[in-house]
């Protein structure tokens, strides 16, 4: 503003040194003459200097008025809206907050006044979402405000698409979830939490031979844990067993199983939900010829344990393949456990008695309830009803503390 003060009166003293000058080197009598068209003005260099001073301060004082009118309309202005945007992240915090507190409808109505901030417009719109749905109330007004487009999501990334597809699965919206996910298809193999989405909807979706493959990348990631892909595999297998035979016969059951890779068939999960399937259908030998070699092999208890709730129907090479075990180490806990477990699946009810009395001779901390309640059960079918009642009032007492008061 300084400069073009100066500047002006720069010109303005040009202009009347012209006019003061002029004269003398025309040796003229001091008049100024304008002509415009027909119309001829005439003055007096010394009115012409009193209007240009007189312009120059009115000039002056309208620069004065504007400049000082637009400091107070952008200040006024300014104002406004930086309180708007305080007030905005106030919200937009308090939200936050009140979400992390469970106090989710005040972290909705706090989320979403505070959505008109640019930059955390996504954030807002979707944890405003996530608040609704846990108040089972409807979120998709403010999913639909989520950008997912993919010119947004190559510079945003992924995260809203995430959120949106986890919570189209909570709200068992699975079309939405399918469609969303179809549309970034090609980012599973590249994102390990969309990854983790698309195989839970799979299962969801009863398409257990795609989950099946993608847990071939699913096990390739560091960020999913092995008790979660444990549980896709037990599901997924699980289900494609149970598929394959219904939809077809054993045979067809006992091909697929051939298929898989011989590490997938270790693999704890993927072993037990074929085992169950094959004893839940009554294929005895196919049973025995999986369950033989890894009894020879001295599994773990947990694995053991698991083989316990099989519904086996003919276990006497199972039970001469225990009782070698048990030969070589008699006071062995799990081996005596399930014995008395598979005898009892069997109807052999005294050679399972037997075994959970070895049992219940150890310490306490070699059995659990589930040996008990197996034990009172066999005394119960031959009619020793006192000895199961003392035994399942000791199977109570054997309950974690937490537990006895229901």
């Amino acid at each position: 503003m300084k400069r073009i003060i100066l500047i002006l009166c720069l010109v303005l003293l040009a202009v009347l040194i012209a006019i003061a000058v002029g004269p003398m080197l025309i040796d003229g009598k001091g008049y100024i003459t304008v002509v415009t068209g027909d119309t001829a003005y005439q003055t007096t260099i010394l009115s012409a200097v009193y209007l240009l001073t007189a312009l120059f301060l009115v000039l002056l004082a309208v620069l004065f008025l504007l400049r000082g009118g637009l400091r107070f309309s952008l200040g006024g202005w300014h104002k406004l809206t930086r309180a708007s945007q305080r007030r905005a992240l106030r919200d937009f915090n308090k939200g936050i907050t009140a979400y992390i507190i469970d106090d989710y409808s005040q972290a909705e109505q706090l989320l979403g006044k505070s959505a008109q901030l640019p930059q955390f417009e996504q954030t807002a719109y979707l944890l405003a979402a996530s608040a609704a749905d846990k108040q089972d109330s409807g979120s998709s007004h403010y999913l639909e405000r989520v950008t997912t487009d993919k010119d947004f999501i190559k510079n945003a990334g992924l995260e809203g698409v995430l959120v949106k597809v986890k919570l189209f699965i909570r709200q068992q919206a699975y079309d939405k979830a399918r469609e969303l996910i179809d549309t970034y298809h090609k980012y599973i193999g590249h994102d390990a939490r969309l990854l983790a989405l698309e195989t839970d909807l799979c299962l969801i979706e009863q398409r257990f031979e795609a989950a099946i493959e993608h847990l071939k990348a699913a096990r390739k990631q560091k960020t999913i844990t092995r008790e979660r892909i444990s549980a896709w595999e037990h599901e997924a297998f699980t289900g494609m067993f149970k598929q394959t035979i219904s939809q077809s016969d054993q045979n067809a059951l006992f091909a697929y199983w051939k298929k898989i890779p011989r590490k997938i068939q270790q693999s704890e999960p993927v072993l037990l939900a074929y085992c169950r399937i094959l004893a839940e259908n009554q294929l005895n030998q196919a049973l025995t010829e999986i369950l033989l070699p890894v009894l020879k092999k001295d599994p773990g208890q947990q694995l053991l344990r698991a083989f316990q709730t099989l519904p086996v129907h003919q276990g006497d090479a199972l039970i001469a393949q225990v009782q070698k075990q048990l030969s070589k180490h008699p006071q062995e806990a799990k081996w005596l456990s399930y014995l008395g477990h598979l005898a009892a699946n069997t109807g052999q009810w005294q050679m399972s008695e037997r075994a959970f009395n070895s049992l219940l001779s150890l310490e306490e901390s070699r059995y659990d309830a589930s040996d008990l309640e197996a034990l009172a059960y066999v005394l119960s079918r031959q009619e020793k009803f006192e000895q199961a009642n003392k035994m399942l009032m000791r199977r109570l007492k054997h309950q974690p503390p937490a537990l006895q008061a229901y």
